[in-house]
Order: C-alpha cells, then sequence, then structure tokens
C-alpha cells in the first residue's frame, strides 16, 4: 500500500536526520589526496561532460574538483553514458566551508525548507529544533556530514546527447518533495527506471547515493562507508585546498556549526513565512515583507 506523501516525506527527512547524526560519529582517516580539477581533466580524457554554470548562494563559484582517486572513476562514467547517448552535468562538486556556510544561510534555501516545513505540519509553528533538524536534514550544517566539503561528491544531472533535453528522473536537480528521496515511490515509472540506471551505472564505477537525494553520488568517504558497512574509516574527509597545487589541509574541527543559532535565526528572518509564524508583530519582518 503507497504511503501518504506527506507522512513519507516525514519519514524520510527523520531518516535523513538520523543518517547525518551517525555520520556525525563515524570515523575518518583523512588520506590527504589531492583534489584535481574536473573540466580539465574531461577535456584531456576527450569524453563530453557538462558543467552547471550557476552560482552557490548567488556569490560562489562552483568548484568542479575531485580527490584524485576518484576522477578515473568520475571519467570512466560519464564514458559509460555518453556510449548509452546520455551526457552527464556536473551541477556542484567540492564547496568549502564559507560556501556551505552560505547555503545553509541561503533565504532562497531556506525559504524552500520552511515552505516544506509548514505543507509537513500542515501550517503549524514547528519548534526551534524542530525546524533546525529539517535544515541539517537538507543542508549540511557542520563539516563533518558534508561530503562534498570532502572532495568526494558530485550533485549530477543527466541530459540526452543528442538533444540536450534532461532525462526524466522525477523532478530537477534541487527538487524538495517527496519525489526527492532516490527510492521515491511518487516518480512515474519512466523516471523511477532512470534513476535506477543511473545509480547502477554510478555503482559499477565506484560511486554510492546519498539516499535521501536522487542527485548526489559520492566515494571513499564516510557516506560510502557508512553505506557498504565496511567497517573501515572513510578516506576523505572535509578540507581546506590551495587551487594551486591542489593540496588539501583536514579541516581542524569538523563537528563545529557552520553556522550558529544567532546566523540562522538572522538568515530566516528573510523568509516571509517564517516571519508570519515567528514574528508577526515584529516591525522589522513587516519592512522585510513590504
Amino acid at each position: 500500500m503507497q504511503t501518504n506523501p506527506k507522512e513519507y516525506w516525514r519519514q524520510q527527512m527523520d531518516a535523513a536526520y538520523a543518517f547525518m547524526s551517525a555520520i556525525m560519529e563515524y570515523p575518518v582517516a583523512e588520506c590527504g589526496e589531492p583534489l584535481v580539477g574536473l573540466p580539465e581533466a574531461v577535456k584531456s580524457a576527450g569524453v563530453r561532460v557538462e558543467f552547471s554554470t550557476s552560482r552557490i548562494g548567488g556569490r560562489f563559484d562552483r568548484l568542479f574538483y575531485l580527490r584524485e582517486g576518484l576522477v578515473p572513476r568520475f571519467l570512466a562514467a560519464a564514458r559509460a553514458m555518453n556510449a548509452r547517448g546520455w551526457v552527464l552535468k556536473a551541477e556542484d562538486g567540492f564547496r568549502t566551508c564559507a560556501m556551505q556556510k552560505q547555503l545553509a544561510q541561503d533565504p532562497a534555501i531556506l525559504a524552500r525548507v520552511v515552505r516544506s516545513v509548514l505543507w509537513e505540519t500542515g501550517g503549524r509553528r514547528p519548534d526551534g529544533k524542530f525546524l533546525f533538524r529539517r535544515v541539517t536534514a537538507m543542508v549540511a550544517t557542520a563539516p563533518k556530514i558534508g561530503t562534498h566539503l570532502a572532495g568526494s561528491a558530485m550533485d549530477v544531472s543527466v541530459l540526452q546527447a543528442s538533444t540536450g533535453v534532461e532525462v526524466d528522473r522525477g523532478g530537477p536537480y534541487l527538487e524538495m518533495s517527496e519525489k526527492t528521496p532516490m527510492e521515491s515511490p511518487f516518480v512515474s515509472a519512466e523516471a523511477r527506471a532512470n534513476r535506477q540506471a543511473i545509480t547502477s551505472l554510478m555503482r559499477e564505477h565506484g560511486f554510492v547515493t546519498y539516499p535521501f537525494e536522487f542527485w548526489h553520488y559520492c566515494g571513499g568517504d564516510a557516506y560510502e562507508a557508512y553505506l557498504l558497512h565496511t567497517g573501515q574509516p572513510g578516506r576523505y574527509g572535509p578540507v581546506d585546498f590551495d587551487p594551486a597545487t591542489g593540496r588539501v589541509t583536514a579541516v581542524e574541527n569538523k563537528t563545529a556549526p557552520l553556522v550558529t543559532p544567532a546566523e540562522l535565526r538572522t538568515a530566516l528572518e528573510q523568509v516571509p513565512e517564517y516571519c508570519e509564524l515567528f514574528f508577526v508583530s515584529s516591525p522589522r519582518c513587516c519592512r522585510i515583507r513590504s
């Protein structure tokens, strides 16, 4: 029997937060492997790959880097997609802590989170802890749980090579609804088949999927070790890096929040729906809404 969409979303968000909590505790033995630029690697390999030109939070250019050991896997996956008439489109790659912090405070992203929460609660005001759990489930709020910060993750879309039209996966990149989890029962049979085909291809080339987003693939990190039950620590953890050399330095405090409660509240106050619930009489929010 098919689950109610709202109940399914609630279960998935609770599971995503539990997953993040487990990753926060999962051991990582940083190997120090450098980061390699994917556009240059793609050009040298002669494979067809597209790269997003959008900016993170409207501020940062995207950094299409992966750990050196993952680059051959990425190129092999892209080549396999070309062979079946597809083009892998890299939507996002490595993120610095500053980039991830910006995402966690981006009013446009937080607006989508708030609207999702209001849908889930039937318009009732959630408590602060509940809202923070949902933000954490959708946008990594500490370096340890954000595998983009490890240079081990890639967000992807897939295009038809002949037309450039996106392969149907039930929604576009950054869909935020009951369709977002990889195994969602609320997408069409065609979209489900495409998700399975893409995931199978990526798995063949050494990438696992984050279960709660149909676009996120990674390898060699805590996500992979935890999902595959390897019993081994992740090889790649959150790092800072030098773009000139690709050399990485482990982030010192991996579990420290990227965004303080005060910063998150300030960002949320830019979201009209949040203001209506929490500060309906606030003059500041009245100014924001105008």
